[in-house]
C-alpha cells in the first residue's frame, strides 16, 4: 500500500489543511496509508523542517512542502498506482 507521509507541528493551520486535503482524497478513490509525523518529537526533524512544513511524501518521495501542491500529490499517487 502507497503510504503518504505528512510532517507537521501542533497548532499548524497548513498541517491541519493540508491533512484534510489529503484525507479528502480517499473519497475520490485514492487509497494509501496517512501517516503524521511531529517534527516536535525530535530534535533534528525540528531543525530540518520547522520552515517547510508541511512536508508530504509518498513512498518517500517529498511531492509538496509550505503550501500542499495537491496536483504534484495527485499525479505521484497516480504514478505509484499505475
Amino acid at each position: 500500500m502507497t503510504r503518504v507521509t505528512v510532517y507537521s507541528r501542533p497548532e499548524c493551520h497548513l498541517c491541519a489543511e493540508a491533512i484534510e486535503r489529503l484525507v479528502a482524497l480517499h473519497g475520490e478513490g485514492y487509497r494509501f496509508e496517512l501517516h503524521e509525523v511531529d517534527i516536535e518529537s525530535e530534535e533534528l526533524l525540528l531543525r530540518r523542517m520547522l520552515e517547510r512544513i508541511p512536508v508530504v511524501e509518498v513512498d518517500g518521495t517529498v511531492v509538496s512542502e509550505l503550501v500542499l501542491d495537491e496536483a504534484a500529490v495527485r499525479t505521484r499517487l497516480d504514478t505509484v498506482r499505475a
